[in-house]
């Protein structure tokens, strides 16, 4: 019985303190609504009263309030952040990409600049594999039959002779370079009147031999192919002589062997007599 009647009293205040609470808020309700003297002071002071008891609660609302507006700050500046790290990597692609094609115009750009006899036809390819090594020293380029291309005929980039068909498919070609070890190209050197053979050892720098009077020979001397043997058309610039620390007479190209990416093969409008040597490696190999 004793635990019933202390149930009945509890219930008893709740239901008082409620009655009570609800009671006060309608007063504070109607005082906040009537407009005269009295209830602005009965605010006044209720305000008065509330304030101080409010104001330790302020500081710690204040401070999560920032957290939050500073999180959303930092959020904010960090997907800024990305977005300028995405916008400078694409901007560096375009880039990238820019300076590769202003290579690719400059180097078409140079192969227009080449002089060319009248007699001479030619097409532009560009170059897919460089098959360079200490043995072999070849390129293939994307044109071949289709587009008239013969073997033997010479290939030349934006400034000089870079080598010559070596065998040919439908739509392909294997350019030899002037540095192989099977490559030999008959030369003139114009200032001394003289002729020789440019013969490849798979160094950067062809040997210059069977020259009729070396002692003629001067550092610097412009070397061009002679057109003998229907090999090459004459006059195409190869390079400039000078001597190796074993005072062999050897040629700089002038062809940039190290960007080589378009090359114009050449024909004479007469048919190129084939080499007898240039079906040595069959286009099997494409």
């Amino acid at each position: 019985m004793a635990k019933k009647s202390n149930s009945h009293r509890s219930k008893s205040w709740n239901v008082l303190v409620t009655t009570l609470v609800f009671i006060c808020l309608i007063i504070i309700f109607i005082l906040w609504r009537v407009d005269n003297t009295r209830t602005e002071l009965i605010r006044t002071k209720i305000i008065g009263f509330v304030a101080p008891l409010t104001t330790p609660l302020n500081y710690p609302i204040r401070v999560i309030g920032d957290l939050v507006r500073y999180f959303e700050i930092y959020s904010s500046l960090l997907e800024e952040n990305k977005e300028l790290k995405r916008d400078l990597q694409n901007m560096t692609g375009w880039k990238e990409k820019a300076l590769q094609l202003e290579q690719k115009n400059a180097q078409l750009r140079a192969l227009n600049n080449v002089k060319l006899s009248k007699d001479l036809i030619w097409v532009t390819g560009e170059l897919l594999a460089d098959s360079g090594s200490p043995f072999y020293q070849s390129g293939v380029i994307n044109i071949g039959t289709k587009d008239g291309i013969k073997n033997g005929s010479a290939a030349v980039d934006g400034l000089g002779l870079v080598g010559r068909i070596a065998g040919v498919g439908q739509n392909v070609s294997r350019v030899l370079f002037l540095t192989d070890i099977s490559s030999a190209i008959p030369i003139k050197i114009k200032s001394v009147n003289q002729k020789g053979l440019l013969i490849g050892d798979n160094s950067q720098w062809p040997l210059l031999e069977f020259i009729e009077e070396k002692a003629l020979i001067n550092i610097g001397d412009r070397v061009f192919t002679s057109g003998d043997g229907n090999v090459f058309p004459s006059d195409i610039l190869i390079g400039d002589i000078f001597i190796d620390n074993k005072k062999k007479l050897r040629v700089k190209p002038v062809a940039n062997f190290e960007s080589l990416e378009f090359l114009r093969i050449l024909n004479t409008r007469k048919i190129v007599a084939d080499w007898t040597d240039t079906d040595l490696v069959g286009m099997e190999n494409f």
